[in-house]
């Protein structure tokens, strides 16, 4: 038996490994390695999920951004992103569509944009929450305050995506301007876990300047968080940043890091995401083989979908949700999956399937 799969063997034992484990795993592998690591991953969430993918239905809602990330296509210096504002009936109707289709989940995701507001984000939450009452709500709005986390939760929302790009200070400071830290991030992520919503966080493969050694820190930050869902996706260059020269993150590096957590975290909910589609075609069914359990369709409307590009060739932007969701749902199938119809809350672990 290699060193390698004899650490995660420990890794599915233990749940944790040391730092230096961690950095050795992720130098140290190959196709076997990563093989044995997918089969191992497909297991677990065979045994946690069965054969059910969970959907999430994404509404762009504004590309507006006050920060000004250096990898991210809608950050505020990109003066050519044509910006728009869903209204809250607009936003009504994506749901209404979506629910029409089987989404039981609707995930809010949108730039930094002060023009919404407490108020107004309390006011959108609580329709849905009236609207749709078998629902989970999501909210991706970035870093806000502890009283805001606690409106918003209050108004009705269930889960949180906030993404921490990387646990390392450092290599934080070389992906944001210097308003932006790392503590900071990470305190939102604790406000949020505090106050009771289903917390996401996550990172980009591939981004520059990460090493095995910042990768490790993620792993042992997120075990430390112990979050309810992990998104993570390739770093993809915006040719408006000032990434626009650097390399994608590889879809191999990605794969083998699903597969880690969803050893390291039996029960999480782990999205195939859009970036890994994006690299690759059938990236999202990869993904789904190597211990994914979630995809995320997109239901804004056709017409803004090109602008919110956060990254270069972003799949699916021509497509009606109907379209979006009819695909996934072949693609899953052919790979011996099934789309769920339900909310898809996280639950504990189940032990001894």
């Amino acid at each position: 038996m290699t060193k390698t799969r004899a650490l995660i063997e420990k890794l599915n034992r233990e749940k944790q490994l040391e730092q230096e484990e961690w950095i050795f795993l992720l130098k140290n592998s190959d196709s076997e390695d990563a093989e044995f690591l997918f089969s191992l991953a497909r297991k677990i969430a065979k045994q946690q999920f069965g054969n059910r993918i969970y959907t999430r239905g994404l509404i762009e809602f504004t590309n507006y951004c006050r920060n000004n990330c250096f990898y991210c296509g809608i950050r505020r210096d990109n003066r050519t992103v044509c910006r728009y504002r869903l209204t809250k009936e607009e936003i009504l109707e994506c749901c209404q569509a979506g629910y029409q289709l089987g989404f039981r989940t609707f995930v809010l995701q949108g730039g930094e944009d002060p023009f919404f507001t407490d108020e107004k984000m309390e006011e959108i939450v609580g329709v849905i929450r009236k609207g749709f009452p078998d629902c989970a709500i999501t909210l991706s709005l970035g870093e806000r305050s502890y009283e805001s986390y606690r409106r918003l939760y209050e108004a009705g929302a269930d889960r949180y995506l906030l993404r921490h790009e990387t646990a390392d200070a450092s290599h934080y400071g070389m992906l944001h301007p210097p308003e932006l830290s790392a503590e900071n991030r990470k305190k939102c992520l604790f406000d949020l876990k505090e106050i009771g919503y289903q917390t996401g966080t996550g990172f980009m493969v591939g981004a520059p300047g990460q090493t095995p050694e910042c990768l490790a820190e993620d792993l042992q930050f997120i075990r430390q968080l112990n979050p309810q869902m992990v998104g993570i996706g390739p770093f993809v260059p915006h040719h408006e940043t000032p990434f626009a020269r650097e390399k994608a993150g590889t879809l191999e590096q990605t794969l083998y890091l699903l597969g880690l957590l969803r050893v390291m975290l039996p029960s999480v909910l782990l999205p195939a995401t859009t970036a890994l589609g994006t690299i690759d075609k059938k990236g999202r069914e990869k993904g789904i083989l190597a211990g994914a359990n979630v995809v995320m369709p997109n239901l804004s409307p056709v017409r803004v979908r090109k602008q919110y590009e956060l990254y270069d060739n972003k799949i699916c932007t021509g497509e009606e949700a109907a379209e979006c969701r009819q695909c996934l749902s072949g693609r899953m199938e052919a790979i011996g999956y099934e789309l769920a119809v339900d909310r898809g809350d996280y639950k504990e672990e189940k032990k001894n399937v």
